[in-house]
């Protein structure tokens, strides 16, 4: 009878509470399609029709937006948001979320491998391209966005240079030509990786955490010589545009970016006369929204009616599949990978063995001492669990059995970060870690002047056998120093996000992988304590490792490709850089991931950019606004909603169906589901000639075994350029085995190489 009434209560309680959160306002977007959209009503009058006049007070706009698209942001009630969904030109309308932060030698990486990033291969228009960044503000004071040497400002830039308690007018200039602000962002998420802040500046485009400084300075920060960071990474910084403009939207702080900020941000970069927007923040991969409630595909595909690339990161949440976010067919979607270079902190055992482990340490710790080594296992304080003090828990040492020795830990238990164990261990009284981590292994961490080192299980195994071999083991931890030419590279970051997309698996993605492992870049000088060295000043550049850092490179590569080709499609670049991406490392293998395994397309999409082969791709795949509405009506949406977002009556075909997504003029192939026993599966792809005028191409198939693929004309003959054909292509799959098969159609003229890549899924 106790246990009834308790449930009776529990359950009258939470009736209670729903009750009371539907009739609490919230913020909501209001979206509404088009600016074309001839539906045009107050967005004041339609609150006013909807909220009770005793609270008129609510009667206001967070953000309008009338640029790019139509619509708002308000405080609604769960009940006056369905209410205004029913409207007439109201698209659809969503709660305000909260999207998350996705977080020099990259670029010398990319030229020595693919021939990139050369001051000398700067097209001499390049000072015409503007790239916008929706990010946590910028720090104009970085020698990353000195102007000098930089024509005036392009006549087509109509943006702004807002003024804040920290920020002037004068900190714009010729780099940095606008920066602007939105006040409604979130107070508190985690940090990206390798993330620090310092006191949050309200009302200002200034960065207080870091993450956009640096992803403005990748993309087209100037060339900052003798740039390091406290001596690592030591070289010539510089971003992959280096002469193209910066505007930064700060739509974000250290608690995440609110969706209708980012939406208002996209809306007036697109008015403001950007030409690429590069946008490394989303949506966790386990809350992934529909096409129509997600800010950044809303805003990106109206950015992409006028003109404007949206690059977007693909998220960390790998290494699962269906993780890949940001995977709209208007958006260039990035993965990220390692370069040649790694943080090496060498471990020095008692027997004399010495082993490479990976982390950014500057401690003062030499060959000349040693230190008694312990296992965590072994060091558990009273009632704790070996397994926890094994993990580094929180509270989970003695440090009687720890002190003023180094420990060793496990991360059996990936819930504790390895921030939190380094901080246990430190309170500990140890005077290192050393962390046996598969997983983080190649993903250098940051601890600052605390002595610390990261190995995989075999070398783990190794250290634990020493341990149990003898009586007193000890051992050091040497200061970091960096490895250049490291093989192989690039490779699959361990949390790069993957595909097939969650939404849909009828479009390929991520579209292409680009440096995000270990990236220097500027930053704000940081002020945390046990991040600077003893002795230095703070640092005016960071490491940091994300798909953040992975999507300027591509914007970047981006700006690059516009301004030799100043007319060419948002879909044209994407298409030249997805054809001409690289599949093989620097030993002349194919890419691998982190667990040493061959990449696939999931993982790596069309390839790591090649962005100088880009420029001359040959042909082309021109994905039109007309195929993502044709998109758009495959995937289920109603005729009268897309007609919203086309600003103009749209009919869709009568035979749409979620596996027509695959007939889109995409650069690459995706086939959700073919019937192995029976079916054969056709797609068509049409193509434009940006080549010489007269040319030849023939194909050549790379298929996975029990494929047989064949590709109807097996030549295409172009007497002009910008002329287009069109080729058809079967997948046969009764030999196959089951789940999907990777391969590739690659088309040449003897000249060029256009490579389109495809997944088949057979069931």
């Amino acid at each position: 009878m106790a246990n009834l009434m308790l449930l009776l209560l529990l359950i009258s309680t939470s009736q209670f509470l729903h009750a009371t959160s539907n009739k609490t306002p919230e913020p909501y977007v209001v979206y509404m399609g088009s600016i074309n959209n001839k539906k045009d009503t107050s967005h004041l009058q339609m609150l006013s029709t909807i909220i009770p006049s005793e609270e008129k007070d609510r009667v206001t706009l967070i953000h309008s937006y009338s640029n790019a698209f139509k619509g708002f942001s308000a405080m609604l009630t769960e009940e006056e948001a369905a209410q205004l969904s029913g409207e007439d030109g109201v698209v659809s309308v969503f709660r305000d979320q909260n999207l998350q932060l996705h977080t020099t030698r990259s670029w010398d990486f990319l030229e020595s491998e693919f021939g990139f990033g050369s001051q000398k291969f700067q097209p001499r228009f390049a000072s015409d391209v503007i790239i916008g960044l929706v990010d946590t503000g910028i720090w104009p004071e970085s020698p990353s966005f000195d102007d000098t040497g930089m024509s005036e400002i392009p006549s087509k830039w109509k943006g702004v240079c807002m003024e804040g308690i920290d920020f002037k007018k004068s900190n714009c200039n010729k780099k940095l030509i606008g920066a602007r602000y939105y006040g409604n962002q979130p107070s508190s998420i985690h940090l990206p990786s390798n993330g620090t802040s310092t006191t949050p500046s309200r009302g200002s485009p200034r960065d207080d955490v870091g993450h956009g400084t640096h992803t403005a300075s990748t993309a087209a920060g100037a060339m900052v010589l003798n740039a390091s960071y406290y001596g690592l990474a030591h070289g010539a910084a510089k971003g992959g545009s280096p002469l193209s403009r910066l505007a930064m939207y700060k739509a974000c702080s250290i608690g995440g970016c609110a969706s209708s900020a980012v939406l208002k941000a996209i809306d007036d970069a697109v008015s403001d006369g950007v030409d690429i927007i590069s946008i490394s923040i989303g949506m966790s991969s386990m809350f992934q929204s529909d096409f129509l409630s997600d800010p950044i595909a809303i805003g990106a595909f109206h950015a992409n009616q006028k003109g404007v690339l949206v690059v977007c990161s693909g998220g960390n949440d790998g290494p699962d599949p269906y993780t890949v976010i940001n995977a709209a067919p208007w958006i260039l979607t990035v993965a990220a990978s390692s370069i040649d270079r790694t943080f090496q902190s060498s471990i020095v055992l008692g027997n004399g063995n010495v082993i490479k482990g990976i982390g950014i340490n500057f401690s003062n710790l030499t060959h000349s001492a040693s230190y008694p080594l312990v296992f965590g296992g072994d060091a558990a304080a009273q009632d704790t669990p070996a397994s926890e003090a094994s993990n580094c828990y929180p509270g989970s040492l003695d440090s009687r059995k720890t002190a003023g020795k180094i420990i060793v830990c496990v991360d059996s238990d990936p819930s504790v970060t390895r921030k939190v164990k380094k901080l246990v261990a430190q309170d500990a009284q140890t005077k290192g870690l050393i962390l046996i981590d598969e997983v983080e292994k190649g993903v250098a961490f940051d601890s600052g002047s605390y002595p610390f080192s990261e190995v995989g299980n075999k070398v783990g195994v190794q250290i634990l056998k020493y341990i149990n071999s003898t009586k007193n083991p000890v051992a050091t931890i040497l200061p970091t120093v960096d490895v250049t030419g490291y093989k192989p590279a690039p490779v699959v970051a361990y949390f790069s996000a993957r595909g097939p997309g969650g939404l849909t698996e009828g479009i390929l993605k991520p579209d292409v992988m680009a440096p995000g492992v270990s990236i220097l870049a500027a930053s704000i000088p940081s002020k945390d304590i046990g991040t600077v060295p003893d002795g230095k000043k703070p640092s005016n550049f960071a490491i940091k490792s994300g798909t953040s850092m992975a999507c300027p490179h591509v914007a970047g590569a981006a700006a690059f490709i516009r301004s030799s080709h100043r007319r060419w499609s948002p879909s044209i670049i994407r298409s030249a850089l997805m054809t001409t991406a690289k599949t093989s490392n620097n030993l002349g293998k194919p890419l691998t991931n982190s667990s040493e395994g061959n990449a696939n397309l999931h993982e790596t999409g069309a390839g790591e950019i090649s962005p100088v082969s880009s420029v001359r791709p040959g042909l082309v795949f021109e994905t039109t606004t007309e195929d993502y509405l044709y998109f758009l009506c495959y995937y289920g949406y109603k005729e009268q909603v897309i007609s919203a977002m086309a600003g103009t009556k749209f009919s869709c075909p009568r035979n749409s169906s979620p596996e027509l997504i695959s007939n889109i003029n995409y650069p690459s192939i995706s086939v959700s589901k073919v019937d192995g026993t029976k079916n054969t599966v056709s797609v068509t792809r049409t193509v434009t000639n940006v080549g010489p005028g007269n040319s030849t191409y023939s194909v050549t198939v790379e298929a996975p075994s029990g494929f047989i693929v064949r590709v109807s004309p097996e030549k295409m003959v172009f007497n002009k350029r910008w002329m287009k054909a069109s080729y058809e292509v079967s997948f046969d799959v009764k030999g196959a085995k089951k789940g999907y098969g990777f391969g590739s159609l690659i088309w040449s003229d003897g000249a060029h190489i256009v490579r389109s890549v495809f997944a088949v899924n057979v069931l």
